[in-house]
């Protein structure tokens, strides 16, 4: 990729300058940007999901707020265009560690806010890699130590981040009892690899413990709150974990006197976001290459449910934010 491909730096971005539903706020704009200094890298931006997230902080409910004006978009995959200190080729293909800024056709980023990814990776896909599938493998590896033949069980089993779980528990020989809201989903998620797909009500626990032939789960994680969490503490093997990382439901953990008395269940949660914070760059850059590695060899796939340009944002927001989709809504740049 040549630099001369951009000879004016900029483009088109969203923006939003409130906090409010992102129909009502997102606007496009033209910018130019700086030439990027030592330490920093022009990138052509080629695709970036529409994650609830984002959706949650244009709305202004999320955890952490950006100062406004801001440019949404937690996670992207781009290519290089300039490099002024060389810390990244022109033309490689990177993927962002960052709150916000993805969705515009350029950006002047800091290096240390980028992640190298194999150039054989396709864009979206790797566009898709920043939160859910790192979600997934933390999830997995840094609660319990499971072993080929443990089960586990999660709730929202059907969410992005749920069926990244199914496919890499499935690599590692762990069996997975999967919770869903809606029968329909049951072959597909089957045909990820996952090993028990039930339906998350009342009679969930005895039909888990009929298909497990007995065995307990010793990991559970919870992305709903709620009755749902309780079910799942109810299946859990003694001195199992119950893993929160998400509130689907808004319902709070309010948990039973006997789990963490008889059971002796370990009950924590987990954010990505801080994760990346506070973790090593070996250690994320490790995790990155072992997803993209299983994304290469078509071991690990998130779904697509559309792709719209820049321009319409709100429609791909509002897309984003309806039941029933197919997949991840992603935003692919695009010049007139």
């Amino acid at each position: 990729m040549s630099e001369a491909i951009s000879n004016i730096l900029g483009g088109m971005e969203v923006r939003f300058s409130r906090f409010r539903p992102p129909e009502e706020v997102l606007e496009i704009v033209k910018t130019q940007l700086p030439e990027p200094a030592a330490g920093q890298a022009l990138v052509r931006m080629l695709a970036s999901p529409v994650n609830p997230a984002d959706l949650n902080i244009v709305e202004g409910v999320y955890g952490v707020q950006p100062e406004l004006p801001a440019v949404p978009g937690m996670e992207g995959c781009g290519e290089v265009l300039r490099c002024p200190g060389g810390e990244l080729a022109v033309g490689s293909r990177v993927i962002f560690l960052r709150k916000g800024g993805a969705w515009a056709e350029e950006v002047v980023v800091p290096t240390e806010e980028l992640i190298r990814v194999p150039d054989a990776i396709e864009p979206v896909q790797a566009a898709m890699l920043g939160v859910n599938p790192l979600t997934a493998l933390r999830l997995l590896e840094d609660f319990v130590t499971l072993k080929p033949g443990d089960w586990i069980v999660q709730n929202a089993a059907n969410s992005n981040v749920g069926r990244c779980v199914i496919q890499l528990a499935r690599e590692r020989g762990v069996s997975t009892v999967n919770l869903v809201r809606r029968e329909s989903v049951r072959e597909e998620l089957l045909g990820l690899g996952a090993s028990v797909v039930l339906l998350d009500d009342e009679e969930m626990v005895a039909k888990a413990l009929e298909a497990t032939g007995g065995l307990r789960p010793v990991l559970a994680l919870n992305a709903v709150g709620g009755d749902s969490a309780l079910r799942q503490m109810d299946l859990l093997e003694r001195r199992g974990s119950h893993v929160t990382y998400g509130a689907m439901s808004r319902q709070s953990l309010k948990v039973p006197n006997k789990f963490v008395i008889f059971k002796e269940l370990t009950i924590t949660g987990f954010w990505v976001s801080k994760w990346l914070e506070e973790s090593a760059r070996a250690k994320i850059e490790e995790s990155y290459g072992l997803l993209s590695q299983l994304v290469v060899a078509g071991k690990l796939e998130q779904a697509v449910d559309g792709s719209y340009p820049l321009e319409e944002v709100r429609a791909a927001c509002r897309r984003a934010g309806e039941e029933g989709r197919g997949g991840k809504v992603i935003l692919v740049p695009r010049r007139g």
